[in-house]
């Protein structure tokens, strides 16, 4: 058996709220005990204790990912299987425990072979399972997609890439306007997969129709879809008020201006909120030009756009910089973050019994930060893949 270890002193964010002083006993891969740390015995002596000293530091669940395209030079939607691994590691290193690699637009036959090796990976339980964003989105709203690839969302096509994934396609991004759209959507939720709304030029009413159908997430909520308007309000309006809904955001300062965000935290509420990276291969890696699918993107100072055309294509975020970014700059409870970055996706991708929070039983995946909420501490599984270096 692993060591036990045992971490004292911290702020610890539970579901229940955040107790200081407390300890996190973790024995072997799992939490073994959270609790107030002026409350229970020392912890065990001998060689089999690990015992960390976390006084002026916060504990908080692994963050969770559900929309990420690469990072560490490498990419998921079109590289090697070590090319994955090393994107893994990249944001690992960077707080994210949980990852679904997300695929961009491509040839059919292509995202067929490549969500086969993807699946691999996921049997593996090195990813999450895999988000298929493209190619059945609109046109109008393609972004960083290539508009030759892009088609309709045919349930025929639609069912091949869910099949290609075996059993481990956990969401795609869908125009749920276009023909075959809603059909699309009642497939998806047939076979176990979650249909997000996102790259789409619906109507208001059209929205509605999709939620309906059983579509239950936005993608990146605000990028990709007509703007709130006061006549035609749009996706956005649609996909806020509903409680079935959970929206995505990219908080990096460049997708969403701060009180777009605090807009969505309002009206969704902390529970119906998902932070997400989007990030391409340059996240953890730094500027240069990269490949998103198909198409040429330029980074500079961390902000990546397409060679041709100026969209922005995905971002270079790590979800500790959009963890940091929300407490610092958004003013947000640090509960509601971790509720955002932790609990939320993981309950969204159905694994909320074992990831998402500090609670016995559950995998030994948390995070570490000081009091500036700077990360100095990553644990997946009860192994440190960042150690925490304390004064």
């Amino acid at each position: 058996m692993a060591p036990t270890k045992v971490l004292t002193g911290a702020r610890v964010v539970l579901p229940t709220g955040t107790v200081d002083d407390a300890r996190v006993t973790v024995e072997g891969t799992r939490i073994a005990a959270t609790e107030p740390g002026t409350s229970v015995s020392p912890p065990p002596s001998g060689e089999a204790a690990g015992t960390v000293d976390l006084r002026g530091h916060w504990v908080v669940p692994g963050f969770v990912d559900i929309h990420n395209h690469g990072g560490g030079g490498a990419s998921f939607a079109a590289g090697t299987a070590e090319d994955v691994l090393q994107g893994v590691r990249t944001h690992l290193r960077h707080g994210t425990t949980t990852v679904v690699a997300s695929a961009v637009t491509g040839d059919l036959d292509f995202l067929a072979r490549h969500a086969g090796m993807l699946a691999e990976l996921a049997q593996q339980g090195d990813i999450a399972g895999i988000h298929f964003e493209g190619p059945f989105i609109s046109p109008c709203r393609k972004g960083a997609h290539d508009e030759t690839l892009l088609r309709a969302p045919d349930p025929a096509e639609v069912r091949k890439l869910i099949d290609a994934a075996h059993g481990h396609a956990r969401m795609m991004t869908l125009a749920t306007e276009l023909p075959g759209g809603l059909d699309s959507v009642r497939l998806l939720v047939e076979h176990g997969v979650i249909a997000a709304v996102g790259h789409t030029d619906a109507t208001y009413e059209q929205t509605v129709a999709a939620v309906d159908a059983g579509a239950t997430v936005a993608t990146h909520l605000f990028n990709a879809m007509p703007p709130l308007g006061h006549r035609a309000p749009g996706p956005i309006a649609a996909l806020l008020e509903d409680e079935r809904v959970t929206v995505e955001l990219i908080n990096d300062g460049t997708h969403l201006h701060p009180a777009a965000l605090q807009f969505a935290f309002h009206h969704a509420g902390r529970d119906r909120v998902a932070f997400i990276t989007d990030a391409m291969d340059a996240a953890g890696f730094g500027d240069g030009r990269y490949m998103l699918g198909p198409l040429e993107v330029e980074v500079a100072d961390g902000v990546a756009r397409l060679v041709e055309g100026n969209s922005i294509a995905g971002s270079t975020l790590t979800l500790d910089r959009a963890f940091k970014r929300a407490v610092t700059v958004d003013g947000l409870p640090v509960e509601d973050v971790v509720a955002a970055v932790s609990a939320n996706p993981a309950r969204l991708l159905g694994l909320s019994d074992r990831i998402g929070s500090l609670e016995p039983g559950k995998d030994a995946d948390l995070v570490v930060l000081d009091d500036a909420f700077e990360l100095v501490g990553v644990m997946r599984k009860g192994e440190w893949a960042v150690a925490p270096q304390l004064v």
